[in-house]
């Protein structure tokens, strides 16, 4: 295999690893210009930034770091309850507009890509409905974006904790493939950290193939319920009880070779794997940072 720094830009969820700021506000600058400053990182990925002055000294800090941005809509979608499935027109098109103005705040912030997620999965009897008019508001939503960046959905939980119409990757495969019919910048995010908790394995990549647009690599707890990072609370790799360790990382890279991801042209300078863990009661973001590098580079030698 080649260097890691020679097929892929290795990112980090800037909200996920500071989750103070989560709620769009907070030491957002700060801790944007500590993972900036770390050379490991190609690319990171940010979200909102609620104060107008903030939000231009983020994207200022942005331009100079020569990063590849990507733009995660999942904090502001989940705290605002942005349904684009919602079996409500009115509440549907409020919520197209609402995505619509997290386009613009990406492209702001210089993101080439805007990671979306579907909201939550209706009665199985209103499945179908829902997945068109999801459908139908990515549509909207992507040709809105058109010439400035890629959308993309990414895959959460259906049984767990957030329990979204998408879901399975086979189910993303079929909405992607729908969507595709009339916009080209539309593809798919997939999380290792949520594979477990939609039962799939990392070959489950090989479904997603020309739609892959860029992917997470992360940790779950679903063995322990007791446990304060149970479902989809991102812990560290290698925590008690968890899914997620080198080896699940190593096969998760290899399903990543196979299907071409690393050679692939990307609406970023090169493909981005971005690490979306967060510290749990009593560790540090730089703690957990450190041990997401070694996980991956231990992962990336077995490769070899």
């Amino acid at each position: 295999m080649k260097l890691l720094s020679q097929v892929t830009h290795v990112g980090i969820i800037h909200p996920m690893i500071f989750p103070e700021t989560g709620r769009g506000e907070g030491p957002i600058l700060e801790t944007v210009a500590r993972i900036m400053n770390d050379e490991f990182f190609g690319a990171i990925e940010v979200s909102w930034v609620k104060n107008d002055d903030a939000r231009a000294k983020v994207a200022k800090l942005l331009d100079e770091s020569h990063l590849d941005i990507i733009y995660s809509g999942a904090p502001p979608i989940l705290n605002q309850k942005i349904d684009l499935n919602n079996l409500n027109d009115a509440v549907r098109r409020e919520s197209i507009n609402s995505a619509k103005k997290l386009v613009d705040e990406a492209a702001l912030l210089g993101a080439k890509i805007c990671t979306l997620l579907s909201g939550p999965k209706p009665a199985a009897s209103e499945k179908e409905r829902a997945t068109r008019l999801l459908a139908d508001s990515l549509i909207e939503i992507c040709d809105y974006a058109k010439g400035n960046m890629m959308i993309t959905l990414e895959g959460f939980d259906s049984d767990y904790e957030k329990r979204c119409l998408i879901g399975p990757t086979a189910d993303a495969v079929t909405l992607a493939k729908t969507v595709h019919k009339s916009c080209r910048n539309f593809g798919l995010t997939i999380d290792l950290s949520h594979l477990p908790l939609l039962h799939e394995k990392p070959k489950a990549v090989a479904k997603a193939g020309e739609y892959l647009e860029n992917v997470h690599i992360g940790n779950c707890i679903i063995k322990d319920k007791s446990s304060p990072a149970y479902g989809d609370q991102h812990p560290r790799f290698g925590a008690p009880n968890s899914e997620n360790d080198v080896p699940e990382v190593a096969a998760f890279l290899r399903a990543l070779d196979r299907v071409g991801f690393f050679a692939k042209k990307t609406a970023t300078s090169k493909p981005v794997m971005s690490f979306e863990v967060k510290p749990q009661l009593g560790e540090s973001p730089e703690t957990i940072i450190v041990n997401s590098k070694r996980t991956l580079l231990d992962a990336w030698a077995m490769l070899d």
